[in-house]
């Protein structure tokens, strides 16, 4: 389930959904247009997260911002 990959991502990284929110919100990834690449690129460079943790995080944003 979506729940379950989100449950993992805190398992791994020690970050729950909600602080990734804040964490993407400092570095401007929350604002409109901005596309999955650099935020792929930053889960997986900073917390080791893959492409399937890091898409679920992707649509965590999207939702945040209303898109």
């Amino acid at each position: 389930t979506f729940q379950a990959y989100l449950d993992n991502i805190e398992a791994k990284t020690g970050v729950s959904a909600a602080q990734f929110i804040e964490l993407a919100r400092e570095k401007g990834f929350l604002e409109a247009g901005t596309k999955a690449t650099p935020i792929i690129t930053w889960l997986a460079d900073e917390y080791g997260l893959g492409r399937g943790h890091a898409m679920a995080l992707v649509s965590v944003f999207k939702r945040e911002r209303g898109e």
